[in-house]
């Protein structure tokens, strides 16, 4: 084990594609480029607060190098900088976006290869526009925990190594409605084969810079995907085809758990097909198929639970109009929708197949799962509970699940009963109990767990999110000690509380 400056770093992107060699820089306009050199703010009195043990294994390192983890000086062989890129938020193309305050330090070798390490929340890049660079503890502390238990979770994830409180405050206005206040920065370290999302491609595309836009896939491909190539038409289309199978498979594993992203714009959507960028993200509590997390997405919905696979899809058309030009026949395109909506279908099916209990999914399945969906709605229920405690459930009466409804006594017990004696009927009464608890986790890192976590933080006190960062290591387990604490529905306080209930962008 060693520490992060004795590591060798590679800097593969930005000696492979088009880059805006200034380094820092007022925010600006960059043209004809993929990065932008930049180096990171220090921080004026760092503390090291949370560390992941296994990520650090990952990269053969040992706990500490704070000056770096903190926007202090490189190490030698770091070539730090900050991505261009564009995007759709909100389903409207919004130009140059770019790491506003993330900067990537460089390449190391870890046991899963070579990845990436960017810190975010370090401060001014050329892509910041307005804003000034940093992040505050309360979004770097979700950002941290929710890395790491959606990767326990079995979700295709971006990783967190550390988080780093910098000794400032920053002013951020939480719900955007006037009512500005200081909060205390913070740095998050994250991990990542690449950050190259979907928007890397279409800034490229949307300035007609065909030459940089061939420069970036061939990078991507050469390093990212090495089963694939580039020459031809059909080569890129296999290479295409992939990422369309692995956002798939990504947001299936959100609607398995019940995440909601809350801001599926094209710039947040990794080409590995990881959940990245974590804001105003949040699990559903009480079943809502058209609940969102994002205050911002209140008037439309747009990124609501139930449309998170379409979204995707649409995104994929997305980032299929970036790549175009590369292509001689670019009508061919049209069937990679076809391979994700074929690909997201599969993986739902599966999905349920494992959620309850079937050896495989059946078409006449379909109707049954309709009937639950519609019943999960007709009562506020919690869907991690509802789903763990029908793993356990030995026979087809509700009673054994009442503890998953907010409101009992509201409960329609005739009709539950009906559709528990159909599932019932389905399973032969034997469902595939193993199956059912590897679907359906037992503790999942629900907003107000955060919220409590962050409130012990601000006052200086990470144990909170030291216990979390542990529980959510094993999801699946029953962590009988944990149960009476984090195996239960969202406190009544929680409801209307702003960072459980409510979130922004603001971070």
């Amino acid at each position: 084990m060693s520490n992060l400056s004795s590591l060798t770093w590679y800097s593969r992107f930005i000696d492979e594609t088009p880059g805006d060699s200034v380094v820092g820089g007022p925010a600006r306009q960059v043209e004809g480029a993929c990065w932008s050199r930049v180096l990171p703010t220090p921080s004026p009195n760092p503390s090291l607060r949370l560390w992941s043990e296994e990520i650090a294994n990952s990269l053969s390192i040992t706990k500490g190098d704070l000056e770096i983890l903190s926007g202090g000086p490189p190490s030698p062989g770091m070539d730090p900088y900050a991505q261009r890129y564009g995007g759709h938020q909100f389903g409207n193309w919004a130009h140059q976006l770019g790491d506003g305050r993330a900067i990537t330090l460089g390449e190391v070798e870890s046991d899963i290869g070579i990845v990436e390490l960017q810190l975010k929340g370090s401060g001014l890049t050329p892509y910041s526009r307005t804003a000034d660079g940093k992040a505050v503890l309360r979004s770097s502390i979700r950002e941290f925990l929710c890395s790491e238990a959606m990767h326990h979770l079995g979700v295709p994830t971006t990783r967190a190594l550390s988080l780093a409180t910098t000794g400032e405050e920053v002013m951020r206005d939480v719900l955007y409605d006037g009512n500005r206040a200081f909060e205390q920065g913070a740095i998050v370290s994250r991990v990542s084969p690449s950050f190259i999302r979907f928007g890397s491609f279409q800034i490229h595309t949307a300035t007609g810079d065909t030459e940089t836009l061939r420069k970036l896939v061939e990078h991507t491909i050469r390093n990212h995907f090495p089963g694939h190539q580039y020459s031809n038409d059909q080569q890129l289309l296999a290479w295409l085809a992939d990422i369309a199978k692995s956002t798939a498979t990504m947001v299936s594993h959100w609607m398995r758990v019940g995440f909601v992203h809350g801001v599926m714009n094209t710039d947040n959507m990794s080409v590995h097909g990881l959940t990245i960028d974590y804001g105003p993200y949040g699990w559903i509590e009480a079943y809502d198929p058209n609940w969102t997390p994002n205050t911002t997405d209140l008037s439309h919905r747009r990124y609501r639970f139930s449309n998170q696979p379409r979204i995707a899809g649409w995104n994929i058309a997305r980032l299929l109009e970036a790549i175009a030009p590369l292509l001689n026949e670019p009508e061919q395109l049209s069937q990679i929708l076809d391979v994700y909506f074929e690909a997201i279908g599969e993986q739902q099916n599966s999905m349920w197949a494992g959620k309850l209990g079937f050896d495989i999914f059946k078409d006449e399945d379909v109707e049954l799962v309709r009937e639950l969906n519609t019943l999960l709605q007709l009562v506020e229920t919690d869907m991690t509970i509802f789903f763990r405690l029908l793993s356990d459930l030995e026979t087809p009466d509700v009673e054994s699940l009442k503890f998953a409804f907010y409101e009992e006594d509201k409960l329609p017990v005739k009709q539950w009963n009906e559709w528990l004696l159909k599932w019932w009927n389905r399973v032969d009464a034997t469902p595939d109990r193993v199956k059912m608890k590897l679907a359906n986790p037992k503790y999942v890192f629900r907003n107000w767990m955060a919220q409590l976590a962050i409130e012990e933080a601000e006052k200086g006190d990470f144990s909170l999110c030291e216990e979390l960062l542990e529980l959510l290591k094993n999801p699946y387990s029953e962590q009988m000690d944990m149960h009476s604490k984090w195996f239960t529905k969202r406190p009544e306080w929680a409801k209307s509380k702003v960072g459980c209930s409510m979130l922004s962008c603001s971070s």
